[in-house]
């Protein structure tokens, strides 16, 4: 019975010492992680405390709790020894030469070596269950070891600029698991530290701050190279990014096919800013050999041209008037005008899919198809009420009176269409408005079948008919 109050005892004291460490402690990584060696003692005590009131206990079960017991304390104390022993209290900072992830290393592998010795029956235990989790977690515990390897032997720190395989930015945080690199585009690559230690690693920060970068230039062979140079040099020593010291270098790098290729080396003191400095020091030279009347050379290129057949222009004119011909809307028209509309209007192409015109926009022209087949449909939910093919039309009450247009007409497959617009339909009603006005009545016609249709009442399309012939003339200027 002795030995459960000594236990407890010891227990409640640690607990004491514990708390009073973290109370004086301003190490925040020292008071988060005393936490745990509370939480430990607590539990001790709370074992210490059943065997001390419950003596009754069967023997298994008291020599189980006595094991747990015996490893929490053990564990509760190394951690707290570790904590305490390599971190400074009064400053809130980690040792460069013991990462927080190195001291969890060391913790855990005490605890370890100590466990084997407390129990027997732990050891059994933990001994399986090393097995099982050593397959289990095999990917884990190698980014582990690869990150307490990267804290050992420090390729890098918190703060640096490094570039990790094809992988650039600067080092944010060093974890268990991974390293993260912050880019210069502000995004967070998170690399697991077991790529990271089989990876390349350059560190731009180390083992001085100062960073060489390289910029290139052509200029003309009738400048001396000793000119060139000094121009160049000028534009260094006029960059706001560029350091004295190590000095600026300047060398003839090739001689190439329409220009002597210049190299200038210099260093800035921050890699992250390289682009602003190449940046600025390309805009100075720019500026110097302007001055010095030194020519950066334009690109020398041979060009092959070959003969390009465009389709006769008149036979495709002939094309279009033989299409608008078969078009209601125009064979009453002379060949004469049709041919002047064929010269005048463009032929469009429209993709597969593509809205040619949209339900409730404005529009001023019409589409006569050439080729293809479109879909007129109703907008919102886009029901089809016709497909017009090669030798159809629509668009033609937008054309003739300027109103919104009434569906939306798609592209079914690759089409491509005679687009008449207004401008020249006005310019052919000042010359021939008789034979406008029959296009005008020929479409007013076509609304008005498509209108008997749906009200079947003939009187009301009349009516309406005739005022469309209105509004049709003054849209036109014919009246």
């Amino acid at each position: 019975m002795a030995h459960y109050p000594g236990h407890l005892l010891l227990s409640v004291a640690a607990f004491a010492v514990t708390l009073g460490f973290m109370s004086l402690t301003v190490n925040r990584l020292v008071k988060r992680k005393l936490r745990l060696s509370l939480l430990l003692l607590g539990g001790c005590i709370a074992i210490g405390l059943v065997l001390t009131l419950y003596p009754g206990l069967s023997p298994d079960t008291a020599i189980q709790l006595r094991a747990f017991r015996n490893l929490a304390l053990a564990a509760a104390l190394i951690n707290a020894t570790v904590l305490v022993a390599i971190n400074p209290l009064r400053i809130d900072r980690v040792p460069d030469r013991f990462p927080a992830i190195v001291q969890d290393a060391l913790i855990i592998g005490l605890v370890l070596l100590v466990s084997t010795f407390v129990s027997d029956r732990l050891l059994t235990t933990s001994a399986v269950s090393a097995v099982v989790l050593g397959f289990a977690l095999q990917d884990t515990l190698g980014n582990a070891f690869a990150g307490l390897a990267i804290q050992s032997e420090k390729p890098f720190h918190v703060g640096h600029w490094v570039r990790v395989g094809t992988f650039e930015g600067r080092v944010a945080e060093v974890t268990w698991r991974a390293t993260k690199l912050r880019t210069k585009a502000g995004n967070f690559v998170i690399l697991p530290n077991n790529v990271v230690s089989k990876e390349a690693i350059t560190n731009y920060s180390e083992p001085q701050a100062p960073t060489r970068l390289e910029v290139e230039v052509g200029a003309s062979y009738l400048v001396p190279p000793n000119e060139v140079k000094a121009a160049i040099m000028e534009a260094l020593r006029n960059s706001s990014w560029v350091l004295e010291t190590p000095t600026p270098i300047v060398d003839l790098l090739s001689f190439d096919a329409s220009a002597i290729t210049y190299r200038a080396r210099f260093w800035i003191a921050d890699y992250e800013r390289d682009e602003d400095a190449r940046d600025e020091v390309r805009t100075s030279i720019y500026y110097a050999f302007q001055r010095k009347r030194i020519e950066i050379p334009w690109p020398i290129q041979v060009q092959y041209e070959r003969e390009l057949h465009e389709p006769d222009a008149e036979t495709r004119v002939e094309e279009q008037e033989r299409l608008l011909s078969s078009v209601d809307l125009f064979s009453s028209m002379t060949p004469e005008l049709r041919l002047e509309i064929a010269r005048a209007a463009p032929i469009s192409v429209f993709g597969s899919g593509e809205a040619i015109v949209r339900q409730g926009e404005p529009g001023q022209s019409m589409f006569v198809m050439c080729t293809g087949t479109v879909s007129v449909v109703l907008e919102p939910d886009r029901q089809e009420i016709a497909r017009v093919e090669r030798g159809g039309y629509f668009g033609e009450m937008s054309l003739l009176t300027g109103e919104p247009r009434s569906a939306t007409v798609l592209a079914v497959g690759d089409v491509s269409l005679v687009e008449i617009g207004v401008g020249l339909f006005r310019r052919l009603a000042a010359e021939n408005p008789q034979a406008i006005e029959q296009i005008g009545i020929a479409a007013m016609t076509r609304r008005a079948d498509l209108e008997r249709i749906k009200t079947a009442t003939a009187g009301a399309v009349t009516v309406e008919t005739n005022t469309l012939l209105a509004r049709m003339k003054k849209f036109l200027r014919l009246a």
